[in-house]
This record gives C-alpha cells, sequence and structure tokens, in this order.
C-alpha cells in the first residue's frame, strides 16, 4: 500500500493533504538518484559517516540489542531461578537502555562500562552478538519529526580493555564526565562487578533521514575509520546548538 493509499483510507482528503506536503513523499523510506529533482544532492556515504561520528560524540545514551541464550545453556537453571525468567526465550532479542562514552574518538569505537549482572552483558558472555543503536536529539527543542532526524546501528563485538590502558586513556574520567551517576560503579565498586569494554565496531547501518534527503544503507568500515577529527568538530547536525561564542573569535 503507498503512502497516498493510507492517506485516502485512514484519513480522507486531509490525510491526502497532507501527505501531498510531505518532503518528496515517493522516496521517503528509499534512496533516490544522487540528485533530486529539485537539484539537491543527499548527502554522500562518506558525509553520512561524518554525521553519525558527530551523533556518536555529542549522545552518550543508547540501546544494546542482544538475544537471550537458549534454556539449555549451562547455566539456564540459576539464571531461571535468580531471575524468575520465562522458558523459551532462547533466540528471542531484547534491547535494553544503557550508557556509553566516545572516549577512545580517533578509533570509533564506543567505550562501555558493562556491568556483569546486566541481563545485555550475560547474553553477551553467554554467547550473543551485540548492537549499540543510537539516534540524534535536537538541541533546539524545536523539530517536530524524529523520522526525519539520524538514527543508526552499530554491529559489533565487545572488547575487555585492561587497567593499564584504561588508565591511560583517562577512562574514567571521560566516561564520569558523560555520566556523572556513573562514578557508584566504576570497576572496584561495592555494588556490582563491572570491567570497561569497547565496541569494537564490525559494520554500521545508517538512516539519515527521509531517504529523498539523506543517504540510508550500510556505511563501509573503512569509511567509518577514515573519518577525521577536523570532520567531526565541523559537522553540525539538524537542530544542533552553535557553539560559537565571542570567545572563539578573540
Amino acid at each position: 500500500m503507498h503512502l497516498t493509499d493510507v492517506a485516502l483510507t485512514g484519513f480522507g482528503l486531509v490525510g491526502l493533504s497532507l501527505a501531498s506536503l510531505l518532503p518528496g513523499s515517493q522516496h521517503i523510506f528509499s534512496n533516490p538518484s544522487s540528485e533530486s529533482t529539485s537539484g539537491f544532492s543527499i548527502p554522500s556515504v562518506h558525509e553520512s559517516a561524518v554525521q553519525a561520528r558527530r551523533v556518536l560524540r555529542l549522545e552518550n545514551i543508547g540501546t544494546l540489542s542482544t538475544v537471550f541464550p537458549s534454556d539449555a545453556s549451562a547455566n539456564h537453571h540459576d539464571i531461571h531461578s535468580t531471575e524468575q525468567r520465562p522458558h523459551g526465550l532462547g533466540g528471542v532479542p531484547i534491547g535494553l537502555m544503557d550508557y556509553y562514552a566516545d572516549c577512545e574518538p580517533k578509533s570509533g569505537n564506543p567505550t562501555i562500562l558493562a556491568i556483569d549482572i546486566a541481563t545485555s552483558f550475560k547474553n553477551v558472555a553467554a554467547g550473543s552478538n551485540i548492537t549499540l543503536s543510537l539516534r540524534w536529539h535536537p538541541q533546539d527543542g524545536h523539530w517536530h519529526s524524529a523520522a526525519s532526524l539520524p538514527r543508526f546501528s552499530l554491529v559489533g563485538h565487545l572488547e575487555d580493555i585492561d587497567d593499564s590502558d584504561a588508565s591511560k586513556a583517562g577512562l574514567a574520567t571521560c566516561f564520569v564526565k558523560n555520566h556523572p551517576d556513573a562514578v557508584a560503579w566504576l570497576p572496584g565498586n561495592r555494588i556490582h562487578t563491572s570491567r570497561w569494554v569497547r565496541l569494537v565496531v564490525d559494520d554500521v547501518y545508517w538512516i539519515g533521514g527521509f531517504g529523498d534527503r539523506a543517504y540510508i544503507g550500510w556505511i563501509p568500515l573503512e569509511t567509518w575509520h577514515n573519518v577525521t577529527q577536523k570532520e567531526i568538530d565541523a559537522c553540525r547536525l539538524p537542530g544542533e546548538k552553535s557553539t560559537w561564542s565571542w570567545a572563539d573569535w578573540l
């Protein structure tokens, strides 16, 4: 069913009028040719990678997606008894909010404080793959269409960061700057066992917004890594507040 059909059946002529006002409705969910009929060129794959790296820097909360292990796994009995977890969840995906920070910016691999008792990290320990999904939240508060804004998923795997490397990279300082409350569960805390991990990016899937004005598709890993810090600094996202001040000019 086409968008105009939905408008006619669900909203009548008013809905049809609204649909006709949507930007390039024939390409809302797919990429058009490199240049639209209006002459507007959609961002290239590299430009989209720069935007994604900018989102990675400015945001600090995402959704970790994993899958539950099968009931036949070695520790399923203990998990079911302590969590009251229902049976039959093997292979079922679950997405949960979690903190991250861009503490190794040259790598493009987000830093995560893994709490071993948390479901996402128990699933990974049981063999699950993992994805971190992010979306851009405009800072000016005047953006009304979330569907028109960038969002993407980083498909990867977790890699432990030893204490020496974590100290050299200043991970604790960086992470607490992004998440002040996380100071309570840094490694060595008395509440939960925790450790530093990086999500090593293996694949990137990007949706820049509506398909008539943004790239939608996979970003090659080489392109992801080739984004420079200068490009990230120069990039501005939709609805991003200006950080310029007189101090910059002086």
